[in-house]
């Protein structure tokens, strides 16, 4: 039982052996395939590239304040300053779609719910397609 257990595993190794050799390698294979793919990945990059950058058709630099957001509870402030954010960008840049940067978030939670910042700098950018992304403003 045993011996031809062996002898059948040693003959399956055998022709396992000669289909290897009657195949080409398959590095060569692998190496037509990547600079395929290197040119694939360098055109995606260059479109995702494209699409980060920004037509800006206006931009301009605000000082948003927050007084009214301190009459409310404590537990929903910055929720509230977040919201009145929002509000603020709609009604001086005329949009609809605005995109808060994570900078900003960040601002703006930053001492937690309880305790946003009374003003906040910001610069607000408009692209071509009426986006609004709302950035933290630089000294400069």
């Amino acid at each position: 039982m045993v011996l031809e257990e062996e002898g059948e595993e040693a003959a399956e190794e055998a022709e396992e052996e000669e289909e290897e050799e009657e195949r080409p390698p398959v590095e060569e294979e692998v190496v037509a395939e990547k600079p395929e793919e290197k040119e694939a990945e360098e055109v995606a990059a260059e479109e995702e590239g494209e699409e980060e950058e920004i037509e800006i058709v206006e931009e301009r630099v605000y000082t948003i304040p927050f007084r009214r957001v301190w009459a409310t509870p404590r537990g929903k402030r910055t929720p509230r300053a977040s919201r009145m954010l929002r509000d603020f960008v709609r009604r001086h840049m005329k949009a609809e779609d605005i995109q808060i940067s994570n900078e900003v978030n960040e601002e703006l939670w930053a001492r937690g719910i309880k305790k946003p910042p009374r003003q906040i700098k910001v610069r607000l950018v408009k692209d071509k397609e009426g986006r609004v992304y709302v950035y933290p403003a630089t000294a400069a």
